[in-house]
């Protein structure tokens, strides 16, 4: 009988387990989708495999067959073909009793997805309906979907579309919570009440932290409870062919599992990443002569301690800006271990009235000391507030939120949050660029630290008080073009902006008037004296984002030769430009080259004599 929801009325139910494993096992294509053409006799043995062990229900192999993952193959024009082979190649093996749920995944994961949700929904409605008009298919299965919108609106338009059964399985990072903070309960009970006949979780956890989730979700009047566990934590491992990631051995530990899994409710067992058909097989004997309860008491998780929440009394940089001029200088960090130039030019700056010094995050690539590491030494020699930029270049995730939770034990709330020149820039052209998420979701991932919840979700016990700048760029050649990106910044909870150097005044008054149209916005523009001709011609033909106008290279052509006169002519140069900007920015940023802190001094100074004129 192949009626899904007739048969979980009366029976816990055993579905498959991994097919991607299996088919990287079998060393078959990266895109495991495209196996259902090139190798669609592997697919059907692994259905096959699955369901000897005692799988009722199989899935088919389409759980990335969306025309957007395709993509990445070049095999998007396979979409339809893909989806409709999987669905027969999953039937022929089901024959008649076994059960065949048509998989969806979510495209929005734990790595940056810049697809609006209208175009993922699009994609995801796309190979719904396409498996729809198969009729091959008994249900809908939508799996490790971390992001709650996204499987909300995908399962709402979804269900306009069928009757068939629909199972919802979301995923956790975190024990109990999804990546927002949201209790397991509250966000499996919003996909029962859009319509979902199956709710429950998959992938990244194994059985313990699955059955500690499922402890505090009750039992549903309109749906059913699944489960789909990974086999455990990978562990590398030598092979003849090298390192090599995999999951434990474990099915008779799965058999136990799936005991506790009916007590807590569930009626649907099957496994996701990792598991075999020996994992099925263990499934099926634990839950054998189970029959689903009726009945169940709640254990909430333990309680999180109060959240501490420390205000901040003190006006931000961004009250500031509103309000008056208000400068900002950066001083990098040395290249090198010999530091008393730098502690200089800090002490120097800390004498004047600006807000910040920023300290940047190995830029261009190269090498310098860890600016955490530099502003913790600078609070035995400044009062200066540092503002630290962060870089997604250089850290993964793990290391991101590792570094603010330092930045926020420190005291430092100032954040320029960056994507990050890409390694091959810089002085270690073959290190690996790291980029788990760009600048658009780091500052959104700083913001929820604000909210007292790590990025899986999980309570910090204490809301970070982080204002966060992001980067922009106005040397372009239509700044309108930049509009989109600006805006979606400030969505993504940018508080300001700070901008590339600019050398042209024309720039300048282009640049004011783009940002007219966002008055509760500052943007800090960057100013940047030039220490020489060649630095000149350094900056405007191989630094990203830098321009100089012509005039101003030809002015320092002609002096090029006397060190100090091209000097003198630069720093006039950077006044003429605050003279503009002043007109129209309360925001500076004064970017300090090669530790010249003297530079930056005399045009503080500038700053201060002429911003009330």
């Amino acid at each position: 009988m192949r009626n899904l929801l007739e048969r979980l009325e009366k029976d816990v139910l055993v579905a498959d387990g991994a097919m991607g494993t299996a088919l990287y096992g079998n060393g078959l294509e990266s895109c495991h989708e495209y196996n259902n053409i090139s190798n669609p006799d592997s697919v059907e043995k692994i259905h096959r495999a699955y369901i000897e062990a005692g799988a009722d229900i199989i899935q088919t192999n389409t759980y990335a067959a969306k025309k957007c993952q395709l993509k990445t193959y070049g095999y998007e024009d396979k979409f339809e073909e893909i989806n409709i082979k999987a669905a027969e190649i999953a039937r022929k093996a089901a024959g008649e009793n076994t059960i065949v749920f048509g998989t969806i995944g979510a495209i929005r994961g734990l790595r940056e997805c810049e697809l609006t949700l209208e175009t993922i929904v699009k994609e995801t409605l796309d190979q719904v309906k396409v498996l729809l008009s198969t009729d091959k298919i008994d249900a809908l299965l939508f799996e490790t979907y971390y992001d709650q919108e996204e499987i909300r609106t995908v399962l709402t338009e979804a269900r306009k579309l069928t009757n068939l059964p629909i199972i919802t399985n979301i995923s956790l990072l975190e024990a109990g919570i999804t990546q927002n903070g949201e209790k397991v309960t509250d966000a499996l009970s919003t996909l029962v009440n859009l319509g979902a006949d199956v709710v429950g979780l998959n992938c990244h956890l194994g059985p313990y932290h699955m059955i500690k989730s499922l402890k505090q979700v009750p039992l549903f009047a309109q749906s059913y409870l699944s489960a789909y566990p990974n086999a455990s934590l990978l562990q590398l491992t030598q092979t003849t062919h090298g390192n090599e990631y995999r999951f434990r051995k474990n099915s008779a530990y799965f058999e136990q599992s799936a005991k506790l899994l009916v007590e807590e409710g569930v009626r649907l067992i099957g496994g996701c990443c990792g598991t075999t058909p020996e994992h099925i097989r263990a499934i099926k004997r634990g839950i054998k002569n189970l029959k689903p309860i009726r009945r169940k008491i709640i254990t909430p998780l333990p309680a999180e301690e109060e959240l501490i929440r420390v205000a901040n009394n003190n006006p931000t940089i961004v009250d500031k800006a509103k309000k008056q001029v208000t400068i900002i200088a950066e001083l990098d960090p040395p290249k090198h271990l010999n530091i008393d130039k730098f502690i200089e030019g800090a002490k120097a700056i800390d004498k004047k009235n600006i807000e910040a010094i920023t300290l940047a995050d190995n830029s261009l690539a190269s090498t310098r000391i860890c600016n955490l590491a530099t502003a913790a030494l600078l609070k035995e020699h400044i009062t200066t507030p540092t503002l630290l930029h962060l870089t997604c270049r250089d850290h993964n995730l793990i290391g991101l939120q590792s570094r603010l939770m330092g930045f926020d034990l420190l005291g430092i709330n100032n954040i320029l949050a960056i994507t990050g020149d890409p390694s091959k820039l810089g002085d270690f052209p073959g290190a690996t660029s790291v980029y788990d998420v760009t600048s658009l979701k780091l500052i959104p991932f700083i913001k929820q630290l604000n909210d007292g919840l790590g990025y899986n979700g999980a309570s910090l016990k204490k809301a970070t008080n982080f204002t966060v700048a992001a980067a922009y760029n106005p040397n372009v050649r239509d700044l309108s073009k930049t509009k989109r990106l600006v805006e979606k910044k400030i969505k993504s909870g940018a508080d300001y902006f700070i901008t590339q150097p600019v050398f042209e005044s024309d720039k300048i008054v282009q640049l004011a008037e783009f940002v007219a149209d966002y008055p509760d916005t500052p943007f800090f523009l960057g100013i940047m004296p030039i220490t020489s001709y060649n630095n000149a011609i350094f900056l405007h033909n191989e630094v990203p984002g830098i321009k100089l106008s012509e005039d101003f290279l030809a002015k320092l052509e002609k002096v090029k030769d006397d060190k100090v006169l091209c000097q003198k002519v630069a720093l006039e140069e950077s006044k003429k430009l605050l003279d503009v900007a002043l007109k129209h920015f309360n925001g500076i940023y004064l970017i300090t080259p090669f530790t010249k802190y003297d530079l930056t001094i005399e045009l503080i100074d500038y700053i201060e004599k002429n911003k009330t004129k």
